[in-house]
């Protein structure tokens, strides 16, 4: 007899669904007791971290990836992960184990409450009526996550495996195609917005995706400045291309100053325009209009833009670059260099980021989660690759190592290394133990100062005191991660630094264990 559990892991194969990113409970038993050796399950030790490394997975294969959690607590454990999946638009999978369905009115134990328990994070939830939905319902998670670029949850309980499945109806198209291609004419009014302008620029953001030779040759046929989003969750532009200009002001009164000069601003595969603390006041200066691209429904609609197009970037800039004229402009444009190299002393996060910079190669895939130290990182270590630049655009911790794993494991030919603050590293610790078991090569450069050095910095801008959290310098993260199974090495002067990172970063890309340097520094002014 032909089952539902069969007819999912048809479907996991014919989608490419073949990795599966768990860690289950009793109501995942039937699922995976007996996993047919073509599917491959990794195991994390935390959700968190389950759903952090589907995310590095689905980046480094640029396609949905697979994750299954338990009931309420591993949905509960994951919120925040399958937000941060959400706003860095990653497509996702999410099966969610459910007590069985024959006593769920009875609220049996381990019964969850499970359709809003994520919020409207998901681009879809799923809780199918009956057994033999099931199929149906992941395959419309597969197209609603490929589409929406998020992820997509179907709640299952743990009896509708074993359910027959002979002669049933998937509710859901087989092959479902997205064409993209926009017309000449549609383009008009921004041909003709940007031919009139006399100074244009670009903003570049994560929505840009993989394809960054459009973008180039849009911004060399403007001869125009192109600026990166602020807190975006991947890099949308060569950063030492010559008319990179920096990421953009995250407040609204540097923002307008930076953006004065331009007549227009077009936004591509960026929000219209992403901020931090709140300060009055508009966006941009009277006269300065607004256009905006973008696939992401969401950004369109709340964008203060004089002129959005819903379309694919990719396909919007290689058009654009075609029917625009060249103007009699161009040229380098200037942005803010990196602070001087080391000079003495206690080692600061600068010098660790300056080493890193004049070492790392050039097709590295860069994950960043060191809020303290990131501007810094943008002005220091250049973003050559649409993987040179990797981050968690909502913001919540915990992203980086999970991150970071999953995306050597999607890209195992490729540098991998993290950039962490010690803070941030003890949210997605768990991580640490998949990299080491699964024998991944990740580099993780966590920056140990023992306290959250962002916090303390708003606590000062703030004026309002000194804020009551304590350091941790009594956490030794070395010690952590060997208990974990991955190896560390502690770093406290420049002279070990500089001898790690010459020994280590040359076989980086064919590295088979991960390794944690743990580097003291001191709290940069």
């Amino acid at each position: 007899m032909r089952t539902v559990r069969d007819a999912v892991f048809d479907i996991f194969r014919r989608y490419e669904l073949t990795t599966v990113f768990a860690n289950p409970g009793s109501t995942e038993v039937p699922l995976l007791a007996g996993l047919p050796d073509d599917l491959r399950f990794v195991l994390a030790l935390h959700e968190g971290s389950v759903v952090g490394l589907a995310i590095g997975w689905a980046l480094g294969r640029e396609r949905p990836a697979l994750a299954l959690l338990h009931s309420a607590a591993g949905l509960g454990n994951a919120v925040n992960a399958i937000t941060t999946a959400r706003e860095n638009r990653v497509p996702l999978v999410i099966i969610v184990g459910q007590q069985d369905r024959r006593h769920l009115a009875l609220e049996p134990f381990l019964a969850g409450r499970l359709d809003r328990l994520a919020g409207d994070y998901p681009v879809r939830v799923d809780q199918p009526v009956r057994a033999q939905d099931v199929p149906g319902a992941v395959l419309r998670a597969f197209h609603e996550a490929t589409t929406s670029r998020g992820p997509a949850l179907v709640v299952v309980p743990m009896d509708d495996w074993q359910a027959p499945f002979d002669d049933e109806t998937v509710a859901a198209p087989a092959r479902l195609l997205r064409p993209v291609a926009v017309a000449d004419a549609d383009l008009a009014p921004l041909v003709e917005l940007l031919t009139g302008a006399r100074r244009p620029a670009l903003v570049a953001g994560s929505g840009v995706g993989a394809g960054w030779s459009a973008l180039v040759a849009l911004a060399e046929r403007l001869g125009c400045p192109v600026y990166q989003e602020s807190f975006g969750g991947r890099a949308g532009f060569p950063q030492d291309h010559p008319q990179y200009a920096g990421v953009l002001p995250d407040d609204r009164i540097r923002l307008r100053e930076r953006l004065r000069p331009h007549d227009v601003v077009l936004a591509v595969g960026a929000p219209v325009f992403r901020q931090y603390s709140y300060e009055p006041g508009p966006l941009v200066e009277p006269g300065t209009a607004i256009a905006l691209v973008t696939d992401d429904p969401a950004v369109a609609h709340r964008s203060p833009a004089d002129l959005a197009y819903l379309a694919a970037p990719e396909s919007v800039c290689a058009r654009l670059a075609e029917l625009l004229p060249t103007p009699a402009r161009g040229g380098a444009f200037s942005r803010a260099s990196g602070r001087e190299p080391y000079v003495g002393g206690p080692l600061r996060h600068v010098d660790v980021l300056h080493e890193l910079a004049g070492r790392l190669p050039h097709d590295v895939v860069l994950v960043e989660e060191a809020p303290s130290a990131r501007p810094d990182l943008h002005a220091i270590v250049p973003a050559r690759t649409s993987f040179g630049f990797i981050s968690a655009a909502m913001g919540g911790l915990g992203f980086g190592v999970p991150a970071a794993v999953g995306l050597r494991m999607a890209l195992p030919d490729r540098p991998v290394v993290a950039v962490l603050g010690d803070g941030s590293t003890l949210y997605g610790v768990q991580g640490l133990w998949s990299a080491a078991h699964y024998r991944v090569g990740v580099l993780f450069v966590v920056l140990s100062n023992g306290r959250y050095a962002v916090l303390d910095r708003l606590a000062d801008k703030h004026g309002g005191g000194k804020g009551p959290w304590p350091p941790f310098t009594e956490v030794d993260l070395g010690a952590m991660s060997r208990s974990l199974g991955c190896p560390a090495q502690r770093v406290e002067t420049y002279a070990d630094l500089t001898a790690t990172l010459d020994e280590v970063l040359p076989s980086l890309a064919t590295r088979e264990t991960p390794l944690l340097l743990d580097v003291a520094v001191g709290v940069d002014p």
